[in-house]
């Protein structure tokens, strides 16, 4: 079965290219210019992906990205204008995972849906088994995670980082490794895209940047899970 990607966007003929080109390459595609209507249509017909662009009339595509992250882990990449790195940021704090500037190429678009679904649709090289460190709890083939017990809800990107920062306690982590391990090597973003995870997933988890529970700051190298 084809896989269903959902493209927002009010501008009719940036809409119809991305569908083009989506459908040449095999994929169903479903499209709506609103913010409003897309949150029905993720309702009605779960998408396997969403493209979404950040400008749109009335419910701006960052309240969009906002309501869908608090119903499914469907994957978001942003469309912004290439000046708006405040967006892009916002948008991944938001909980998107990745985003593409205007103008763009659809050979380049393409090429970041196809890497996003290969690694959302594959599992975990250690899919199987419990992850327990100083009060948190990982559950690998489930992808829960709990703190003392409290459920963490974590989108698809934050659970990679987390997993795979806990299954190796005590080693660094680069940014680099980081983006091949999590987005792949084709990911086309760069080291700000980590920290900007990291710093919602340190969010999420409550741990104190002064002094980390969980996730430690590598000066100048990146970062590693505490080694209880």
């Amino acid at each position: 079965m084809a896989q269903k990607v959902l493209v927002v966007d009010d501008e009719a003929a940036i809409s119809e290219l991305v569908a083009y080109n989506l459908t040449r390459e095999g994929f169903d595609v479903v499209t709506e210019d609103n913010g409003v209507s897309a949150l029905a249509r993720v309702d009605a017909e779960p998408p396997d992906l969403v493209i979404l662009d950040v400008m749109l009339p009335g419910m701006s595509g960052l309240d969009v990205c906002r309501a869908i992250r608090q119903k499914t882990e469907v994957p978001i990449i942003l469309l912004t204008a290439r000046k708006d790195e405040v967006d892009r940021v916002l948008g991944l704090e938001l909980g998107a995972d990745d985003y593409v500037t205007k103008p763009f190429s659809p050979r380049e678009l393409i090429a970041r849906v196809k890497a996003i679904l290969r690694r959302t649709g594959a599992k975990s090289r250690d899919s199987a088994g419990e992850i327990r460190a100083s009060g948190l709890t990982v559950e690998l083939e489930r992808r829960e995670a709990a703190v003392d017990g409290r459920e963490i809800n974590l989108t698809f990107t934050e659970f990679e980082l987390l997993s795979i920062l806990a299954r190796h306690p005590g080693r660094a982590f680069t940014r680099d490794e980081l983006l091949v391990r999590v987005w792949g090597s084709d990911f086309y973003g760069d080291a700000r895209t980590v920290d900007v995870h990291i710093r919602h997933l340190r969010e999420k988890l409550q741990d104190n940047l002064g002094s980390p529970r969980f996730i430690e700051t590598v000066r100048g190298v990146g970062y590693r899970f505490r080694d209880a």
